[in-house]
Order: structure tokens, then C-alpha cells, then sequence
């Protein structure tokens, strides 16, 4: 086991915290998820979202939640995987959902960054996947990256969503946090608020009622400061919460109650809880 990324423990871990968006299957965890596991539950993370990108990324999502206490999974097509949403493959997923450790559909949207697929062939798979999660009864889980106008714009045209959603690693303004909120839509707040210059996020951070917000690793992407540029993990995601109390002026216990709450609330944990 690389002991170098889990060897450190933040500062403070008297407090419970969710982890409301990871990637356990991806390599970087590969034969270290129960240890990695372990550090987060001794530093308050005792609750992990284990989140699909595609199918077979879902499938493993389901069978790591299944195996390990505190873990839950999601199902869906990001958007890089665009180009593989058919009725098929969306048949095979829907299926999944069946299991009861599946707490929410995603994540799904739009990115502009890096175009692995076509606009369109993006708008499309997102408009049928946030179909999809309507008549699953799941909450939504979106990636939105360079596409505000279009990733709210075809939420709008899908309709109501009755079980809601996050905005997954928000990187938006404080007006269209504004505009997701009054959709009834989270943000979720990832360690690239402990960077000094995500002023965007800082402003955000501040403006926006504790109410709203959940806090996500992401990982292994995204590791907060001291962390930056390492493989991050569930543990880490204390230092969030953190830099969050910090530019609230409030307390990290306030922050993680108020997260975790928000997070057991949208994807239902407490009524598929595990632990």
C-alpha cells in the first residue's frame, strides 16, 4: 500500500462529514479501497458516494458499495461518454438502479472544456439520461463545465425534477448559483476551494446559505491544499470543510452539519442506510 497519501491526518476530525462525490473505482484506489476507507471514517468521513461514469464504471460503483460499510453508489453516462448512449446501453443501466445501494443517477451534463464528444451528441445523452432519472425516481448528479447557458437551459426544457439534484464541483457565479437554487438544485463544494486564487468559488462560498451547499472530494481528482496535486481521498475532505467555516465565519461543525444533512437528504441515505 502507497502509505505517502494516507500517512497525514487533517487537523480536525471531530466532525461527521459525507464524501458526496468520489470515484473508488477509478486505478488510483486500486487495492487500497479498504484502507482509504478506514483513514476517512477515522477523520469524521464516514459516508462515501461512489459515482458512475459509464456503465461498466457503475457496475463497479454498485459492487464496491455492496462490499464496503458506508458506501454508496451512482449510475450513469458522464458527459466525455456521450458517444455511448443508446437505448441499449440506457436499458442496461436503468437496470442497475434496481439495486439498493444506487442513491442517485450520474453523473451526467455537459462539458465544453474538452469536447470527447459533440455538443450536440451531449445535449442529447443529457436530456435523455435527466428523462431517465424522472422515471427512475433518482436525483440527478450534474457535471456542467463551460456549458452554463445549455446545461440550465435543457434542465428547464426536461421538466421538473422531484427528486432534485446537485451541481456537481459547482464552478458557476453567484447568479447562476442563484438560478440552479431556485431550480432546487445543491451545489457541491470541492477542494479547489482551498486554492488561493478560486476567488469565483470564494464569492460563491460566502454568498450562498450553508442550506445549499454539500462538499465532494471528487476524487482522486482535485486534492485541497496541502494536498494539491497528489491522488485525493475521502479523508481529505476536512480540509473543505475547513476553507468552507473559514469563508463563512463560522465553525466546522456548523459546515458539517449542515452538509451532511443536505447530502443525507437529497440522496435519501438515511432510508438506504447500510451502516
Amino acid at each position: 500500500m502507497n502509505t505517502a497519501h494516507i500517512s497525514s491526518t487533517p487537523a480536525s476530525c471531530a466532525v461527521e462529514l459525507i464524501d458526496s462525490h468520489c470515484h473508488l473505482d477509478m486505478a488510483p484506489y486500486r487495492g487500497e479501497i479498504t484502507q482509504v476507507l478506514a483513514h476517512a471514517a477515522h477523520c469524521g468521513v464516514k459516508k462515501v458516494v461512489t459515482v458512475g461514469i459509464n456503465h461498466a464504471s457503475s457496475l463497479a460503483a454498485i459492487e464496491i458499495a455492496q462490499q464496503h460499510r458506508g458506501v454508496y453508489a451512482t449510475i450513469g453516462f458522464h458527459p466525455h461518454e456521450a458517444n455511448a448512449v443508446t437505448d441499449a446501453s440506457l436499458a442496461a443501466l436503468a437496470k442497475l438502479a434496481n439495486n439498493d445501494t444506487v442513491v442517485a443517477y450520474g453523473e451526467i451534463g455537459l462539458d465544453y472544456a474538452k469536447k470527447y464528444a459533440e455538443p450536440k451528441v451531449q445535449q442529447r445523452a443529457f436530456s435523455r439520461q435527466l428523462e431517465l432519472a424522472i422515471t427512475l425516481d433518482l436525483p440527478v448528479i450534474i457535471h456542467d463545465r463551460d456549458a452554463h447557458a445549455d446545461t440550465i437551459a435543457l434542465i428547464k426544457q426536461g421538466g421538473t425534477l422531484p427528486q432534485g439534484g446537485v451541481m456537481h464541483c459547482y464552478s458557476g457565479d453567484r447568479a447562476f448559483a442563484e438560478e440552479m437554487i431556485a431550480l432546487g438544485f445543491l451545489l457541491s463544494i470541492p477542494g479547489i476551494v482551498t486554492f488561493k486564487n478560486a476567488t469565483l468559488m470564494h464569492e460563491v462560498v460566502r454568498a450562498i446559505d450553508l442550506n445549499h451547499l454539500m462538499l465532494e472530494s471528487d476524487g482522486p481528482f482535485l486534492a485541497p491544499n496541502p494536498y494539491r496535486g497528489k491522488r485525493n481521498q475521502p479523508a481529505y475532505l476536512v480540509h473543505t470543510a475547513q476553507k468552507v467555516a473559514e469563508l463563512k465565519k463560522t465553525s466546522i461543525q456548523e459546515v458539517a452539519r449542515h452538509t451532511t444533512a443536505n447530502t443525507q437528504r437529497l440522496f435519501r441515505l438515511n432510508d438506504s442506510d447500510k451502516s
